[in-house]
């Protein structure tokens, strides 16, 4: 998406001043989406190229996802954005968990669901049992009494690849995959709900994970001085 131009537009309605974005030669954009009156660009940006912000981390071990029985294609699809962001190294798609060949899976990934290697597996029990065999560690993140928070974990031990794993929106992760699990994470919360999206979940636990083995070098500092 490098040199894409994005216009924003403000309706010519006293009464309706909607402004919005929209893009180059995409003359929908002519007429309010909400009064239909005229409209006229008020700015223009110039689109980031995608490579310009990327930086180069050394990492101590890998870490993949495991989705077991997701049950958005929006939810996947931000999460493989999160995952490229993030630098997930595979992720594992499980039981009912949509995969990139889903229209909608795509949309929201914008194109990182092929920067990242997936699998399929009808049976996530199943395959957290594989991945326990070839030694990576399995870290599920859910919210019950025994789980550590995630400010707290401690790093794997010999550099071990580690498998976060994330369950269904409503049902949360399978019982007998937590009983597989090395470690149960949960993420601290002060509002009234209980949960996060696990959208927005992944996001947390990868960026923290990034963030400890790349930047802090395994320190709970989480703000060193600069």
């Amino acid at each position: 998406m490098a040199n894409t131009q994005y216009k924003f537009y403000e309706c010519e309605n006293p009464d309706c001043r909607l402004r919005f974005p929209g893009y180059e030669g995409f003359h929908r954009w002519n007429h309010c989406p909400e009064c239909r009156s005229n409209t006229h660009v008020v700015a223009v940006v110039q689109g980031t190229d995608e490579q310009s912000n990327q930086v180069t981390y050394q990492r101590k071990w890998l870490v993949d996802a495991l989705l077991d029985n997701i049950r958005s294609s929006w939810n996947v699809g931000s999460i493989f954005r999160s995952a490229d962001g993030t630098g997930i190294h595979k992720i594992y798609l499980c039981g009912i968990s949509p995969t990139p060949e889903n229209p909608k899976v795509r949309k929201t990934a914008l194109g990182a669901e092929e920067n990242i290697p997936w699998e399929h597996s009808k049976n996530g029990v199943e395959t957290a049992i594989i991945l326990k065999s070839q030694g990576c560690k399995l870290w599920v993140l859910e919210d019950i009494a025994n789980a550590v928070p995630l400010f707290q974990i401690e790093l794997p031990e010999n550099n071990s690849p580690v498998v976060l794993i994330f369950g269904n929106e409503v049902s949360g992760v399978d019982p007998d995959i937590i009983d597989l699990c090395d470690q149960v994470i949960s993420i601290p919360m002060v509002g009234k709900k209980s949960s996060y999206n696990v959208a927005a979940a992944f996001g947390i636990a990868a960026s923290f994970l990034l963030y400890r083995q790349s930047i802090s070098q395994g320190s709970f500092n989480i703000f060193p001085s600069i």
